[in-house]
């Protein structure tokens, strides 16, 4: 399994310029679309009842990297760095904009999802670099000793940068717009997110394109591990919020919200060269490309079937 990994790493996607810009300009769409159901009333409603944000927020910053970083290492044996790598990419994103709709689907707190996707996609800029460095730095460091790789240099400043240029940015517009034009974010908040989708999907599709029998060589393995590493975080939220006794709608919640990650984010982050520099990772960081992209995909997959059987009790 693990040499059969390995040929992910010579997976290379090159969008030029113009098409970085594009694919700036989706994320940005998706950001700005996120900001649009943040409602400062909503999070006061839910602040009210602290406990469940608490522990949302505790769940999504601490124990899901941590966990991954665990499960990372106990499958350094049939997984490569970069798997790895991707994986604890993942783990450090905000939640995705698509957990408020699948919240609303399993009849679980919606007011809560949304205040816990607004926390985590405004802290973003600084949560997302630091834990990705924290635990990135870490499990580089450990698996260099463990196998004979090059230790890699996690990038902090340059990821904190462009992560508040990609997303300050729509965030602050989207609240703006929210704040001065109500009736319109109304009418614009659920169309927002179906083509946010949509333009995930049609990104994905796009970079693997020119990569596809890598892909139909490797789905196998790389279904297997975002499954595994997906059910891990829905186990989380769903272990943590009961064992914490919260109500069955905020342990709905905090279920979907800690196993739906914002994918996308991870993607363009890998996409832009400043941050994941070809000199600095040797070339190769395909792994962590692939990785992130199927997760984009099934987390949706998962989180549905989620919703359904949270819907169906």
């Amino acid at each position: 399994m693990k040499e059969q990994l390995e040929s992910l790493n010579t997976l290379i996607i090159n969008f030029g310029e113009e098409g970085m810009m594009i694919v700036n300009i989706i994320l940005a769409f998706v950001m700005f679309g996120v900001a649009l159901s943040i409602k400062p009333r909503t999070i006061m409603e839910v602040v009210k009842n602290p406990k469940s944000i608490a522990l949302g927020v505790f769940l999504q910053w601490v124990a899901l990297p941590a966990v991954t970083f665990l499960v990372a290492l106990a499958l350094s044996p049939v997984i490569t760095p970069m798997i790895a790598l991707g994986m604890i990419l993942i783990a450090s994103c905000p939640g995705g904009n698509i957990s408020n709709f699948l919240s609303s689907l399993s009849k679980g707190n919606v007011a809560l999802s949304i205040s816990l996707t607004a926390i985590t996609t405004t802290f973003s800029p600084i949560v997302t670099p630091l834990n990705f460095y924290f635990w990135g730095t870490m499990y580089s460091r450990f698996i260099s000793v463990k196998q004979d790789i090059p230790q890699l240099v996690i990038p902090f400043m340059p990821m904190l940068e462009q992560i508040f240029l990609l997303l300050g940015l729509p965030i602050l517009l989207g609240l703006l717009f929210a704040r001065f034009f109500p009736n319109a974010t109304q009418k614009i908040t659920k169309p927002s997110q179906a083509i946010s989708i949509m333009l995930f999907l049609g990104m994905v599709a796009v970079s693997f394109a020119q990569n596809f029998q890598i892909f139909v060589d490797n789905i196998f393995y790389v279904f297997f591990l975002v499954m595994l590493h997906n059910g891990s975080a829905l186990g989380i939220g769903y272990l943590g919020s009961r064992l914490a006794r919260l109500s069955k709608e905020d342990v709905r919640t905090l279920t979907i919200e800690t196993g739906i990650q914002n994918s996308g984010l991870g993607l363009v982050l890998l996409f832009n060269k400043a941050i994941f520099a070809p000199e600095i990772w040797h070339g190769y960081y395909g792994g962590m490309l692939f990785i992130t992209a199927w997760w984009g995909i099934w987390h949706i997959v998962s989180g549905l079937g989620v919703a359904y059987c949270f819907r169906r009790k």
